[in-house]
């Protein structure tokens, strides 16, 4: 599946915009036979959640099932064409109809989906789109669920939040991502893998693998500037590998990407062409240090959130461009998708302007109490389906497959078969992509022993000193920390990054000693954790939660909000936000020199910026 791209033979209508809406509060639609067409006085906007823009509905907090449809005219020109529904994401899961057949379903929120559309639809027709969307979670789904009596049984009534949700953010529902129909040539790229090398101090590799929706006699190109390479296709499959001379590597500092152009030959014919902008570079483990392109590098940055005001966790795309600034203003240089995959967009934009990303699976807080076979079935099914839709983005350096394993610490998780989940999975993940490091957000509740830790390239640790434990107690906090991270890596001799430390705080609130929920407190708590991290030997980086204040469900915990923001959900920066610009500052004579270096390379060689 590739993300829907305008070419001289691929033809992309976004559907987005307002569609008719409907709640199905008793979960009759389907036993009505609304897919046939349902009488609505609501509207909603494409992309978007439902909960903030539908509020005065009574929608803020509706977990269930709700009916999008929309009226579309197929062109004419896509006749005799493969037209296919692309969906950028639906949380947490869909079906979907056209003119009241249906054509298919996917059941992971966060993830891209495409269906044939072909056997249904005619050239110059206007056809019925309508999707029902479900935003309840099970004990099998990616992430996992939970209810009211859930709380109840586990006599944890305290932890109950409204709506009911295993994660500390928003349990959002709706289309999120944009929805397009695609017309191509019947026969057409259906997936392009790229992998990158570093061949020598001056040239670089590009493997390529690419397949076809068909068998008949094709012949791929690929093209990177002046370098073409042709190949005939095999059974719909094809490889082949180019070399770049002279090629610039892509980083931080010098995210430099080269267009790769696919072509599809019947003959002399083009019948499909693909454009994808990719980095060549590599990643690597060694020695206790993260190494792009075998030089150390340190990750500053954060967690993060899909989540605006209004939006929810709808694509918004001025909130990419202004996340991006006060990362680069803040001299931030990656982050990691908590805690799920994000929009493709957010990836796309990381890859332009040299932000590093890990990209992790929308496993959160797994209780082992309620994992099965079928569980670890659908980790891999979303394993397999967000390394097919991010591998090729140069920006992601890392997989994460879970966040805080074992959250609640039950006794099924040590007795072996939390060891024999995380052996089968990082094995399952290794065999998908070779080329990245694999890690797990590692939870307090999960002890020193977590069996996660035994199979993961460098341990990412959530740590919560000075704020859940020994509150306002800051030398405590760090003397623990410096402590515990010592003992981890003499345990497991691995690289650690921090991949969450902070505390609340309401912008405006001040003190002249640690009080609690004070831009002082924050601001002090941040920095003394820093200087605890980058003094250990065997740290790769520091990522502070959170980057923005972000909606959660009701409890009692929270003021609306998850406040560990160093900004506001609108992104005024709270005092910690410039204590990190200070601590993250990098030398300007150093920025430069690589920029030099870089300009007079791409000079020398005529490359194109």
């Amino acid at each position: 599946m590739l993300k829907p791209n305008t070419t001289s033979t691929r033809a992309v209508i976004d559907c987005s915009g307002f569609w008719k809406f409907k709640i199905d509060r008793e979960n009759n639609g389907e036993r009505e036979h609304w897919e046939n067409g349902f009488s609505s006085i609501m509207d909603i906007a494409v992309p978007g959640s439902w909960n903030e823009q539908l509020a005065e509905a009574g929608l803020m907090n509706y977990v269930g099932a709700a009916w999008y449809e929309k009226e579309f005219v197929i062109p004419k020109t896509f006749e005799g064409k493969s037209i296919r529904l692309y969906i950028g994401s639906v949380d947490f899961g869909a079906k979907v109809w056209v003119n009241g057949c249906f054509v298919g379903e996917q059941v992971f929120g966060f993830l891209p989906f495409e269906l044939n559309l072909t056997p249904f639809v005619k050239a110059g027709e206007k056809v019925r789109l309508t999707i029902r969307v479900c935003n309840e979670l099970s004990d099998e789904s990616v992430p996992q669920g939970i209810s009211q009596r859930d709380y109840v049984l586990e006599n944890r009534v305290r932890d109950e939040t409204f709506p009911p949700a295993r994660f500390d953010f928003f349990p959002f529902g709706g289309i999120q991502r944009p929805v397009y129909l695609v017309a191509t040539d019947v026969s057409h790229f259906t997936s392009i893998k790229v992998q990158t090398h570093l061949l020598t101090s001056s040239d670089g590799g590009v493997s390529i693998f690419a397949t076809a929706s068909q068998s008949e006699s094709l012949v791929a190109r690929f093209s990177i500037g002046e370098v073409v390479v042709q190949v005939p296709m095999e059974n719909g499959t094809v490889a082949s590998n180019l070399v770049i001379p002279n090629c610039l590597a892509w980083s931080c500092e010098t995210p430099h990407c080269y267009t790769l152009r696919a072509e599809l030959l019947r003959g002399d014919e083009i019948i499909d062409d693909y454009e994808l902008l990719i980095g060549i570079r590599e990643v690597k483990i060694e020695n206790n240090q993260l190494l792009l392109n075998g030089k150390r590098v340190f990750l500053k940055g954060f967690g993060k959130h899909e989540d605006a005001p209004i939006h929810g966790r709808g694509l918004n795309l001025p909130q990419i461009v202004k996340d991006f600034g006060l990362m680069k203003w803040i001299n931030a240089n990656s982050f990691r998708t908590s805690h799920y995959p994000y929009a493709e967009e957010w990836l796309d934009f990381a890859d332009k302007h040299g932000i590093l990303v890990i990209s992790e699976v929308a496993d959160i807080s797994r209780d082992f109490r309620k994992t099965s076979t079928t569980s670890l079935l659908n980790h891999k099914a979303f394993l397999e389906q967000l390394f097919s839709r991010d591998f090729n983005h140069p920006s992601v350096i890392a997989w994460s497959i879970s966040n805080e394993p074992s959250y609640l610490g039950e006794s099924e998780y040590h007795d072996g078969r939390g060891e024999a989940y995380w052996k089968d999975l990082t094995e399952f993940a290794r065999q998908l992509d070779q080329t990245r490091p694999i890690t797990i957000a590692h939870v307090q509740r999960a002890t020193h022993q977590d069996p996660a830790l035994k199979f993961v390239d460098f341990i990412s640790l959530n740590r919560y000193y000075g704020w859940y434990e020994n509150p306002a107690q800051l030398d405590l906090a760090t003397q623990r920390l410096s402590e515990e991270l010592d003992e981890i890596a003499r345990l497991y001799g691995k690289p650690i990054l921090f991949t969450e430390f902070g505390a609340d705080t309401i912008a405006g609130f001040h003190s002249t000693t640690d009080q609690l929920f004070t831009e002082e407190y924050q601001s002090n708590l941040i920095r003394r954790y820093c200087q605890v991290i980058e003094s250990k030997p065997y740290t790769i980086g520091e990522h502070v939660w959170n980057f923005a204040d972000f909606r959660t469900p009701q409890h009692h915990r929270r003021v609306v909000m998850n406040l560990k923001g160093v900004f506001t959900r609108t992104r005024e920066p709270k005092l910690a936000a410039f204590t990190l610009k200070e601590l993250w500052q990098q030398k300007n004579s150093a920025n430069t020199l690589l920029k030099e270096k870089h300009d007079a390379h791409r000079e020398k060689h005529q490359i194109s910026p």
